[in-house]
């Protein structure tokens, strides 16, 4: 998979995260950690819609199974009330790629030959 230069934001935002005295490094490993699971679930739409695709395909679409159980583990302690600021980042921009998907995959049934 093609890292697009994620690999150097990563290193640039743990370079900014290490400069705030306020947080010690497991909480600035913890905002890496999620920080490339989101780029990860990114990727992973990017790669799907660079790849061409047909209105069945977009419909068919899926997320990997690691994108699939990391979104239920956060949903899972959101409502427990355990998630840090950096992991319910990281859920929201997985819920904005499930919005993004699900209005592709409306569309895409716009443009299914009628049967």
């Amino acid at each position: 998979m093609r890292e697009f230069g994620f690999a150097r934001v990563i290193s640039a935002v743990r370079r900014f995260l290490l400069k705030l005295k306020r947080l010690d490094k497991s909480t600035i490993k913890e905002y890496s950690v999620c920080v490339m699971n989101t780029v990860k679930a990114y990727e992973e739409v990017v790669d799907f819609i660079a790849a061409g695709t047909t209105p069945q395909n977009v419909i068919a679409f899926r997320p990997s199974e690691a994108a699939q159980e990391r979104v239920e583990d956060l949903l899972s302690r959101e409502k427990d009330g355990e998630l840090s600021p950096a992991e319910k980042s990281e859920l929201d921009h997985y819920l904005q790629l499930e919005h993004l998907m699900r209005l592709a995959k409306a569309r895409a049934r716009d443009f299914l030959p009628n049967e």
